[in-house]
């Protein structure tokens, strides 16, 4: 299942070492690391099935929209990416959650600033006619889990 997951990122522009450059980036500051670290813990978030369940509902969701194969109102509302929707939050929380609250406020702070991956993610969204309304999520909440995992396993400096 996680071929198929990592493949599904592939297809839409987002490789394992993009996720791991938010990861590092996050994380250099507060623990002992490395790409290699960060890219290890990537794909230890990937190997959980209820990461990989989400992940695969939410692309599906933004192909779904793009093929226009969604009924109104809300074809719409995930092309549109509105602001209160929030559906598209709470199935990159699913993710966070398998790693307590510290990924959950990471989460947050990553949605928040749109660094890396998820900021070139959500741009390109609204630049073309791809939908990324779950995707840029999905991949905040990778990276996020892949931060608090760092932070439940390395030493503070």
């Amino acid at each position: 299942m996680k071929e198929i997951v990592v493949k599904k990122l592939k297809e839409r522009d987002v490789e394992i070492e993009d996720i791991a450059k938010l990861v590092y980036e996050l994380q250099k500051d507060y623990v002992n690391m490395n790409m290699d670290d960060a890219i290890y813990n990537v794909n230890k978030v990937l190997d959980k099935r209820e990461v990989q369940n989400a992940i695969l509902t939410g692309i599906e969701l933004d192909i779904l929209a793009e093929k226009e194969q969604i009924n109104e109102p809300l074809l719409s509302i995930i092309k549109k990416d509105e602001t209160l929707y929030g559906i598209d939050e709470i199935l990159a929380l699913s993710i966070t959650n398998v790693y307590g609250s510290i990924g959950f406020t990471n989460y947050g702070y990553i949605d928040k600033m749109k660094m890396g991956i998820v900021g070139e993610i959500d741009k390109k969204g609204k630049m073309t006619n791809q939908v990324h309304t779950f995707l840029d999520d999905l991949v905040g909440g990778i990276a996020a889990a892949a931060c608090a995992r760092i932070a439940h396993s390395k030493s503070s400096k």
